[in-house]
């Protein structure tokens, strides 16, 4: 018989400011490597804040995928279990869709269709405030440490992958294909082009030392 215990892999941030889009990343990398059982549902939640509630209330397992503000040092990987993701999204909000998704939570507990199992792996950002901008190096370097955080609790939730090789048709997207980090690195127009320093006729960026 097939397992009907369902579980939802959620990715959340914002890809356009740098190390806001690791949650992302990492699920996307979780859906290239591996294929996965009917009951399991992988999710790129972007920023969509309450439009997640029925992704939370569906699971009866959920893990969350999302770069946190632990307080430790920049690129540090970090699993939190239970009562321990909301109350840490709670004490360090860094953006608003950390906001809204403590929202999500709490709205899913209040109408009773809670996770009976709730997993946050988060990793502590180096850089945010940079629109357009990269993962930064050290965050980047733990996508695949998560991705194997995220199977293992798969396995032990009995959600057994199955790696995709050169005979499988590429995995779907779980996003716009223009947001896929390939496309996205490699058609990056430069910082200077871009104007990714905002209106310098008003302010001027700080010296490089």
């Amino acid at each position: 018989m097939a397992d009907r215990t369902r579980i939802v892999v959620l990715g959340i941030g914002n890809v356009l400011w740098a190390d806001e889009g690791f949650g992302v990343r990492a699920v996307e990398r979780l859906n290239a490597l591996w294929r996965w059982p009917d009951n399991v549902e992988l999710v790129d939640g972007g920023t969509q804040g309450l439009a997640l509630l029925p992704f939370v209330e569906s699971a009866d397992r959920l893990i969350v995928l999302d770069a946190v503000d632990f307080g430790l040092e920049p690129g540090t990987l970090d699993v939190r279990e239970g009562d321990a993701v909301p109350a840490c999204l709670n004490a360090r909000k860094m953006s608003l869709h950390q906001a809204g998704f403590s929202d999500v939570l709490a709205c899913a507990q209040l109408k009773g269709h809670y996770p009976a199992e709730l997993v946050l792996i988060g990793v502590q950002p180096v850089e945010l405030d940079d629109f357009g901008g990269s993962l930064r190096p050290a965050v980047r370097a733990q996508i695949e440490p998560a991705v194997a955080v995220a199977c293992e609790w798969l396995r032990r939730w009995g959600a057994l992958p199955i790696a995709r090789d050169e005979t499988d048709a590429p995995a779907a997207p779980l996003n716009a294909s223009g947001l896929s980090l390939s496309r996205y690195e490699d058609e990056r127009p430069s910082e200077q082009r871009a104007n990714r320093q905002g209106d310098t006729r008003f302010w001027h960026p700080p010296e490089q030392t």
